[in-house]
């Protein structure tokens, strides 16, 4: 009896090992068919500059940066003092503005505002991205009801258009092909946009 019931085990185990092999080659077809496509797995791209510095920045869109930069591409993220082949400089600001206001005169909607503005120099200090501005918006609802709720909603919003800024950025350092551009070669510096209209909420 019990050489049964082993056979019978052995009969179910096998279906699973053939689900298995057909999820395996599932997924294997679907890599190659995404890249006849033409589409880039992770870690595909290529920067002019292999070893790069970061000055200025919070510490949580640096840190989101450098995992970006060396998750998807060969280049590793120095300190200034490790000779650097480019330096990336940042800073960031943080605002916001009334909306709209409701029948007794309090605020009622809010537009929060983040900046990220940005340069690269060559280890030469050559210029290799001019002083650029990354400007973001969303809109928020306000009541003095939910105070505490409504501002971690704003940190919310500002943590997402941070990461927005930062996958921003590393399509911008992508633009560098050379560290050496010549005259008419140069990454033209990107100024602020006109403002947007609203997003919707």
């Amino acid at each position: 009896m019990s050489g049964k019931v082993v056979e019978g085990e052995a009969r179910q185990a096998r279906p699973q090992a053939g689900v298995s092999r057909r999820s395996f080659l599932s997924l294997v077809g679907g890599a190659l068919v995404l890249s006849a496509c033409g589409f880039q797995l992770r870690g595909q791209q290529d920067y002019a500059f292999k070893r790069l510095a970061i000055a200025g920045g919070a510490a949580p869109m640096v840190a989101r940066l450098e995992r970006m930069v060396q998750g998807g591409s060969d280049t590793v993220i120095v300190k200034p003092s490790e000779k650097p082949e480019a330096i990336l400089s940042l800073s960031e600001g943080r605002g916001q503005r009334t909306l709209s206001l409701n029948s007794q005169g309090v605020v009622q909607e809010y537009e929060l505002v983040y900046n990220v503005t940005y340069s690269l120099t060559g280890a030469d200090g050559t210029l290799l991205i001019p002083p650029s501005v990354i400007a973001l918006n969303r809109a928020m609802t306000y009541s003095d009801q939910y105070t505490l709720a409504k501002t971690q909603e704003a940190d919310l919003l500002y943590r997402d258009m941070q990461n927005d800024a930062v996958d921003q950025l590393t399509r911008r350092l992508a633009v560098v092909r050379s560290l050496h551009p010549a005259p008419g070669e140069q990454a033209p510096g990107i100024a602020p946009r006109a403002p947007l209209p609203t997003p919707p909420l």
